[in-house]
């Protein structure tokens, strides 16, 4: 079978690909600071170049203060009914920063340990991804094989939920034959993500007035007891059996421990399975109202990502998935996570999609990041054959 080449390809080239994989992690991409991911998009846009020739088509679009995106079309060949008018294209979506603060690398540098796994920030979310991808374009090429029109979309802030990309990721789904995510997979098994919670991301601020705690108590409104008050209720928000989290994650107030305290402040993240939740969740906290009737409540933010809940369309690009990887003899299962991804754009406009197809490994913002080597070429293999399958 031709993709078993393809994984032979891969494995014959894991050196290689090892080294891709360090040159991107050695490049520092925090989703904050523009002038390393300036840095950082111009060497991978280099890097993909060497791999893959020129594209036919490259757009960077400006991400403001946020990083900026670059799209590369690879036209579909070699066979003409996979070039010509109306043919597929695949969209396949990666981003290339990280959470990890510039200096990072110094103190945890890219290293390969004596059980076959690579280390460093970055390296499994999702840097791993994005070198998998491209290696899996260059082995179709390089072995003749069918493929679509390939557009392929590097992100510079999903980490911190896609403000400037969004609208792009969403105009270039809407022509795809499929949207592929080079995610990393869930589990040592490497699971394929079908479903994805939504995020909602809120903040609570809270305005007393202040008062000598000792001299004057009565006189203030603690801004601070009111919150505290407020952060019960909020929590007991979350729903199990519907698949809802609320998460009170950071909370500040106060001057001092002799000062009834004038402002306090909470951020909130929210988790729904369910669309519906949003609704209720929303009206939840809009009738937040405080005990004390001279303390003032604002609450800001909101959803930075639809639930992702596959359609049948997206049903059957897994079952597609399913099929190659058994032809493979690298069995996938399917999955449900917590974490959101561009993939949950796409999948609220009811277009196909398929999340997870990158790295096999853990530890994803944690300082265990890590991928396992040995699994790169069948997931290699594995996204080379959504794309071939598309082009026939």
């Amino acid at each position: 079978m031709s993709l078993h080449r393809v994984e032979s390809l891969a494995r014959t080239a894991l050196p290689e690909i090892t080294g891709d994989l360090r040159t991107l992690v050695e490049l520092e991409t925090p989703s904050r600071d523009k002038e390393l991911l300036n840095k950082g998009l111009a060497a991978v846009e280099r890097w993909t170049h060497r791999r893959l020739g020129p594209p036919d088509l490259l757009r960077r679009h400006d991400g403001g203060p946020h990083g900026d995106m670059l799209e590369l079309l690879y036209s579909g060949s070699p066979h003409p009914a996979a070039a010509g008018p109306g043919a597929a294209t695949v969209l396949v979506l990666c981003h290339y920063d990280t959470v990890w603060p510039a200096g990072t690398l110094a103190e945890w540098p890219f290293r390969v340990t004596d059980d076959g796994s690579a280390s460093g920030p970055g390296v499994f979310d999702m840097k791993c991804g994005l070198v998998q991808a491209v290696w899996a374009l260059r082995l179709l090429r390089e072995l003749d094989l069918p493929r679509p029109a390939v557009r392929l979309f590097l992100n510079g802030d999903e980490e911190i939920g896609s403000p400037a990309s969004r609208p792009h990721i969403e105009r270039l789904s809407e022509d795809a034959a499929a949207t592929l995510v080079c995610e990393a997979a869930a589990g040592q098994e490497g699971a394929l993500k079908t479903s994805r919670k939504g995020v909602g991301l809120f903040e609570v601020t809270v305005v007393g007035v202040e008062a000598h705690a000792g001299l004057d108590p009565y006189a203030g409104a603690s801004a601070v007891h009111a919150l505290a008050e407020l952060v019960t209720r909020v929590a007991a928000l979350g729903d199990r059996e519907r698949g809802t989290t609320v998460n009170v994650g950071t909370v500040s107030g106060g001057t001092g421990s002799n000062v009834v305290a004038g402002r306090a402040h909470c951020r909130i993240d929210v988790r729904i399975a369910a669309p519906a939740e949003a609704a209720r969740i929303d009206a939840a906290l809009a009738a937040l109202r405080p005990a004390d009737p001279r303390v003032r409540i604002t609450v800001t933010g909101g959803w930075n990502r639809p639930p992702m809940v596959p359609g049948p369309a997206s049903r059957l690009l897994f079952e597609r998935a399913r099929s190659i990887a058994s032809d493979l003899g690298r069995p996938v299962s399917e999955t449900s996570v917590g974490g959101a991804s561009d993939g949950n754009f796409v999948a609220a406009l009811g277009r196909p999609v398929l999340d997870g197809l990158g790295a096999v490994g853990g530890g994803a913002h944690a300082r265990h990041e890590h991928v396992l080597l040995d699994h790169i070429p069948s997931r290699t293999a594995l996204l080379a054959g959504l794309l071939t399958a598309h082009a026939q």
